[in-house]
């Protein structure tokens, strides 16, 4: 008795999807009579031709359900384990036959139906909003269907035949009157959907999967395709045969995903393009400030999320902020890649995708390129093939949700906040003499970002770098290692090539230690040593009040200007005049991590006041000296801005009358000490000059004001706001809002045009533009 209660169950529930389906054939008629009257009018809509080729078999079909189901209902209703429902599946499958005829017109129904939506605008309206009544299970009163969708119901219910009599059979016991119905039903039902296939068969033949092996996925990602100039939000299929790209459909609630295809290329046809193929299409930049600017509200929000978890329980509220956030993070990803990735058909028409990362870039290649190997012909799909693909995604799909921090349970590790010191020691394992260098990224705002690279190392086996970089961590849980070869190719065009990559997860338990930690990253036989060390926000960003007098880090500004007589000290002169002399050019100057014992070395010269800096700076790598200026400023025991007047920019800089901000902005900055002021101006023409350079060097004003910002502002003693929250995660949404507002500061000052000074001050500022 149980199976037969199971056997009712699966009845049941098949009888609800029954119910369902014949609601969708009538929805498809309903349209038919009236635009069968029009036909015939001085008006038509649309043909009779292209009426019977639209609508073909359905009025048959709607018939062979109705009686199906209008003979199944009181059976189901007087459920009893000796009921027989067999041969009404009996009867069903040998009327198969329409759906044959059915099947083979559907893609020549869904191309005129195209066509007729085209060519008339009061078709293409009706067919968007087919209306379906309500089965009874469904409280809302009618859904609204497109003709497409409703067309390919039947397609999906001949697939689904075979599934439901499995279902059947397995509730049935053998002894039941039903059993050998049923199994006749199947079988017939088996032979029509292989029959279906073997249609295509001949086409099948051809591609390269072995007879009985089917397609399988290898990979998923969500990805940023490039469609005429602007950037849509993709679900990408690599499969062993082919690549398929596909648009997750907006759905109403509760009714799972669904894919549309937009485009598929078999791996036989797919070939790379090169850059050169690309030039015609150049990649539109989003500029950081946008990037920026979504990053504040993600913080902002998390924010408000916890806050929120601590005054109420699951409310309206948290519902909404998690809704805002998945709009803001979803918009991130889609702003955020910029490199491009770009695919080619046989007939060479091109696709683009923006990634963010080298990283995944090569593991793309890589993977179709070793599966390319196994493909040697062409095909192609018929738009049933190509539904049924389509369809098989939801199922098959590694990767639902889209990678961003919301969708991560509060449980899990927020990531680190802080800095990471890595030390890139040497690779072993090359089998030829190359030229080498490495490149680390790690992830921040659910993707990856590149952070520094090591000198290139020249002509060897055993490259030994010894460079140790600092790279500041957002929430990040992964470091990434790539090592590149530069090649230099014929035309003098320099593209270069990557000979391993490989990754480690960044594990807050061995990091705490506050110790060098070794480690080693093995990848295809290269192996490259690594020392790690973090620290935690909270530390890395004492300031430390100042009791040493002698040298110049760490000494407050006005004791060094007094102490050397000068306006603006020296040190901030002579990287200043170093960097100008040759790095105005340097990619990322000020944003690229200098390396650090570089930089140790040329803070120790300086605070012992070694008559050899300039000449040690002449033999430097020009990041380093850019490194050295921003840790000077960085370890002044008070902010260049001063704790004092510190709120009141954060406050002036919030104000939304741009009048009342400019006077209030300027006041400020004027009544800063003379030394911090004019040190000020000094550094602050120079970085509008850098920013001159921004397309050569990549850095925009906004770009300098992120990584000079915290370092001249940053005030000195823990904020009061920040220690109150018990919540670590809210603490570091909180810092990145305390960052994002000295960025804000030092971007306003960057992009005013010039700063009026009184005359009070005007004289020695005049002198000191002279140093």
């Amino acid at each position: 008795s149980s199976s037969s209660s199971s056997s009712s169950s699966s009845s049941s529930s098949f009888f609800i999807y029954e119910e369902t389906y014949l609601s969708h054939l009538e929805a498809l008629l309903i349209p038919m009579k009236p635009l069968r009257a029009a036909a015939t009018t001085s008006q038509p809509m649309l043909t009779i031709q292209q009426i019977e080729t639209i609508f073909f078999k359905v009025p048959e079909l709607h018939e062979i359900h109705k009686d199906f189901y209008d003979a199944l209902l009181p059976r189901v209703e007087s459920w009893s384990h000796q009921q027989c429902v067999g041969d009404l599946f009996q009867k069903l499958a040998s009327q198969l036959g329409v759906y044959r005829a059915f099947v083979d017109n559907y893609k020549v129904a869904v191309e005129t139906a195209d066509k007729c939506c085209q060519a008339n605008a009061q078709f293409a309206e009706i067919s968007e909003n087919l209306m379906v009544r309500s089965t009874k299970d469904c409280k809302d009163q009618s859904a609204k269907y497109s003709l497409e969708t409703l067309l390919y119901k039947p397609v999906d219910r001949v697939t689904r035949s075979t599934l439901v009599l499995h279902d059947l059979l397995k509730h049935t016991p053998s002894s039941h009157p039903d059993y050998p119905l049923l199994q006749d039903a199947l079988r017939i039902s088996q032979n029509f959907l292989s029959s279906i296939n073997e249609e295509i068969t001949p086409r099948r033949q051809s591609m390269t999967v072995k007879k009985g092996e089917n397609r399988q996925l290898l990979r998923d990602r969500f990805m940023v395709e490039l469609v005429e100039g602007s950037r849509k939000l993709r679900h990408v299929f690599l499969f062993t045969d082919l690549l398929l790209c596909t648009k997750l459909k907006k759905q109403a609630a509760g009714k799972g995903q669904q894919y549309d295809c937009k485009w598929y290329i078999p791996l036989a046809d797919l070939t790379f393009q090169t850059i050169e193929d690309c030039e015609s299409s150049p990649v539109p930049l989003v500029q950081d400030e946008e990037i920026d600017a979504l990053k504040i509200k993600i913080s902002q929000i998390k924010n408000d999320i916890q806050r929120e978890k601590r005054t109420t329980k699951g409310s309206k509220v948290i519902e909404r902020l998690r809704k805002k956030l998945s709009e803001q993070e979803s918009l991130l990803l889609l702003m955020s890649p910029n490199m491009a990735f770009r695919v080619a058909n046989r007939n060479g028409k091109g696709f683009t995708f923006l990634i963010s990362s080298d990283y995944e870039r090569a593991e793309w290649r890589e993977l179709i390129r070793e599966q390319q190997k196994k493909c040697f012909k062409s095909f192609s799909l018929t738009s049933l093939e190509l539904q049924m693909l389509t369809n098989s995604c939801v199922k098959l799909q590694t990767v639902h949700t889209i990678p961003m921090t919301m969708n991560k349970e509060d449980d899990e590790s927020p990531g680190l906040y802080g800095f990471l010191n890595v030390i890139v020691h040497s690779a072993s394992g090359l089998k030829q003499s190359l030229n080498l260098y490495c490149s680390l990224e790690v992830d921040a705002f659910g993707y990856f970002v590149n952070k520094a690279k090591t000198r290139m190392y020249r002509d060897s086996t055993e490259p030994n770098w010894n460079e140790e970089f600092e790279i500041e961590l957002e929430g990040s849980q992964t470091l990434r290692l790539l090592c590149y070869e530069k090649c230099c190719k014929e035309d003098g065009e320099v593209t270069d090539k990557i000979v391993a990559k490989g990754q480690i997860k960044l594990d807050p338990q061995t990091l705490q230690s506050k110790d060098w930690q070794r480690t080693v990253i093995t990848m295809n036989g290269i192996e490259v040593k690594l020392s790690m060390k973090f620290t935690g926000r909270e530390f890395s960003l004492k300031r430390m009040p100042s009791r040493k007098q002698s040298g110049v880090f760490g000494v407050k500004i006005n004791a060094v200007t007094k102490r050397e007589r000068s306006k603006v000290p020296l040190i901030v002169r002579q990287c200043v005049e170093e960097i100008e002399r040759r790095g105005m050019d340097e990619v990322g100057i000020y944003r690229v991590s200098g390396v650090a014992t570089d930089i140790q070395a040329l803070k120790a010269a300086f605070d012992s006041n070694n008559k050899d800096v300039a000449l040690m700076m002449r033999e430097m790598d020009v990041n380093a000296i850019a490194g050295t200026l921003k840790l000077y400023f960085r370890e002044l025991p008070e902010p260049l801005f001063t704790d004092e007047l510190y709120p009141n920019f954060a406050g002036g800089i919030a104000l939304s009358d741009s009048v009342a901000k400019e006077s209030c902005m300027v006041n400020l900055l004027l009544s800063l000490p003379e030394p911090n002021l004019l040190t000020f101006l000094f550094l602050l023409d120079h970085l509008k000059r850098v920013a001159e350079n921004e397309i050569i060097n990549k850095m925009s004003l906004h770009n300098i004001a992120t990584v000079f910002g915290p370092n001249l502002l940053r005030p000195s003693e823990k904020d009061s706001k920040l220690s109150s929250s018990s919540q670590p995660i809210s603490m570091n949404d909180c810092w990145s809002l305390e960052v994002m507002a000295q960025v804000q500061v030092l971007l306003y000052f960057l992009q005013l045009d010039s700063i009026p000074t009184p005359d009070s001050k005007r004289q020695s500022l005049l002198f000191s533009t002279e140093v």
